[in-house]
């Protein structure tokens, strides 16, 4: 049997975990034939199919399953051994997959990302924004280096390195400027507006307000940008982060109050693998992060 490639490997993990050639193309950064014919080629080699094709996603075979699991592996181990080079060298250089959720992002990766080019001019920042959860799955699939997220994960294989605290703020329309700041039992009988399932922020909020669920009819939001927007709006009230207000407040018709304490508040930490080479420097990444996070706006 023709030797099996890296890059096949990496086409065929991208296919597994996204169910769709145009997707898994998309993420191999490669038109949807080419990856295609690779996984055709790959299949050929191995003399069995290891996915189910259908018109609108493909299903992995058994052997495709157990193939996707042993891919994984190998790829994990292979991205390692890079970072064990990379760990042993003098400069710290190259591609740095940083994974950030949505509720921290907009506010702390352009000041971070300067920073990081202050501290380490060889080193490329890759950034992706997505939701707590896929962050870990792509953590452990070695598809992210490192990711800034709320604590706790509770993920053994992970490291947890605490960066800093922030408080969560009322946003509520301006001509409620100057009212009585409502305590956490009169906010859950209020209009809550909150962001939509999957953001860790939403969990955070609904604990808050002593609310195991979020009630009938709530009114969702996919940013804090939109839910400030609806706020001002007159639509109801929301619950964002301290680094948010300054960029979503400017130019929304709200008023902004702190809460009774004990105020709602949230860990700000990075995550990484245990097993990866390069923990000591993520350390000082982690203290670059922790740095910038401490020094950005306040509302």
């Amino acid at each position: 049997m023709k030797s099996l490639t890296l890059k096949q490997l990496r086409y065929f993990e991208a296919l597994a975990r996204t169910g769709q050639f145009g997707r898994a193309a998309e993420d191999c950064a490669i038109t949807q034939p080419a990856l295609s014919m690779q996984i055709k080629e790959l299949e050929s080699q191995l003399g069995a199919p290891l996915v189910e094709r259908s018109a609108r996603r493909v299903r992995l075979t058994t052997l495709g399953q157990q193939f996707a699991a042993r891919a994984r592996d190998i790829l994990r181990a292979v991205y390692e051994l890079g970072d064990l080079a990379r760990a042993d060298g003098d400069q710290f250089s190259g591609p740095l997959r940083i994974g950030v959720i949505p509720t921290v992002a907009p506010y702390l990766l352009p000041r971070l990302i300067q920073a990081l080019g202050r501290q380490f001019p060889a080193l490329d920042p890759q950034p992706r924004e997505t939701v707590t959860q896929r962050l870990i799955e792509d953590l452990l699939e070695s598809r992210l280096d490192i990711a800034i997220v709320a604590l706790p994960v509770s993920e053994p294989a992970l490291h947890e390195e605490p960066l800093f605290e922030e408080e969560f703020v009322l946003v509520r329309p301006a001509s409620e400027e100057g009212a009585m700041v409502p305590s956490a039992d009169h906010l859950k009988e209020m209009r809550l507006l909150l962001l939509e399932e999957g953001h860790c922020f939403r969990d955070q909020a609904l604990s808050f307000c002593n609310l195991p669920q979020a009630p009938r009819g709530l009114m969702e939001g996919s940013s804090l940008s939109t839910l400030v927007q609806m706020v001002g709006a007159g639509i109801g009230v929301t619950l964002i982060p301290e680094m948010a207000v300054e960029l979503e407040t400017r130019n929304a018709v709200v008023s902004v109050a702190r809460l009774s304490r004990p105020r709602p508040s949230r860990t700000i930490g990075m995550v990484w693998r245990r097993s990866n080479p390069l923990a000591n420097r993520f350390a000082q990444i982690a203290q670059i992060v922790s740095d910038t996070g401490r020094a950005g706006p306040r509302g």
